[in-house]
């Protein structure tokens, strides 16, 4: 089903293919609507595009993944296509994202930073229930490099 809707927004949108160059245009569009940069934290992103023109953007990546929010301790699964319509601000229309509360995963179908509430970001399921979080739970982290130790080793025989 998601595929169809994506063909149908295809033309006109900016596709960013490869996950390096499909992350870094994620997390351009996610600071230009002022939302945080680390809502998608995404492996192996195969796709992102934006149809600026009707707002729609979807991103295709290669399996489903469990992603837990270390700071809320909230866990969120990600389908292998990801759509949403966009504004300043706002995902709407969020289709392959659910959150899991208690024992039920829920389909999360709406994101939204209020500016009444600085600092806090609101995520709506579609049984109508939300929840609003600290904003700065969904940053990106900081990327460092796997230490390695190097070791002299000496025979002695």
């Amino acid at each position: 089903m998601a595929a169809k809707i994506i063909e149908s927004h295809r033309v006109g949108a900016e596709i960013a293919n490869g996950d390096e160059a499909a992350k870094k245009k994620s997390i351009e569009l996610l600071s230009e609507l002022g939302l945080p940069k680390g809502l998608f934290p995404l492996d192996d992103m195969e796709e992102f595009g934006y149809n600026r023109a009707n707002g729609f953007m979807w991103i295709l990546h290669g399996k489903k993944k469990e992603h837990t929010f270390k700071k809320i301790k909230q866990t969120v699964s990600y389908a292998t296509e990801v759509t949403a319509f966009v504004e300043k601000g706002k995902l709407k229309k969020i289709a392959g994202v659910k959150t899991k509360e208690l024992m039920l995963w829920l389909s999360v179908v709406e994101v939204y930073v209020d500016e009444s509430s600085a600092g806090k970001i609101t995520f709506k399921t579609g049984t109508g229930l939300s929840d609003s979080f600290d904003a700065s739970a969904f940053e990106l982290g900081i990327i460092t490099q796997p230490l390695t130790k190097h070791l002299d080793i000496k025979r002695t025989c």
